[in-house]
């Protein structure tokens, strides 16, 4: 179920699958305000929606903007919910792994890429 973007460019689509996982799906380059709307989609899907899985797909990301990086490692943190980053590139990954998301977060590292 697609439930759609609060950010005004649309480079987010959201998707809850049928057993609960919430998929983020971020496009393109993610710079400070597309931070700032996915910081509050990931807070209110962790604190409030609670969903078993968050899964952020990075197959068509292509640039990270720090905060990105840093709202990413966040929740990573987050006890309550396992949070998975998949496909992103070996690049991204490497950012993120500096940013301190933990490495077996990562999964598919570097497969959807040049």
């Amino acid at each position: 179920m697609t439930e759609g973007s609060a950010m005004a460019d649309a480079t987010v689509d959201i998707d809850t699958s049928s057993d609960g996982t919430l998929v983020i799906r971020p496009r393109g380059l993610l710079d400070v305000d597309d931070a700032v709307d996915l910081r509050r989609t990931v807070v209110r899907a962790i604190r409030h929606d609670r969903p078993p899985r968050l899964v952020v797909d990075l197959r068509d990301v292509h640039g990270l903007d720090p905060i990105y990086i840093g709202t990413i490692a966040a929740a990573c943190d987050d006890q309550r919910v396992a949070v998975f980053l998949d496909y992103p590139s070996i690049a991204i990954a490497d950012q993120l792994v500096t940013a301190g998301v933990p490495a077996h977060r990562l999964r598919h590292v570097g497969t959807c890429h040049d």
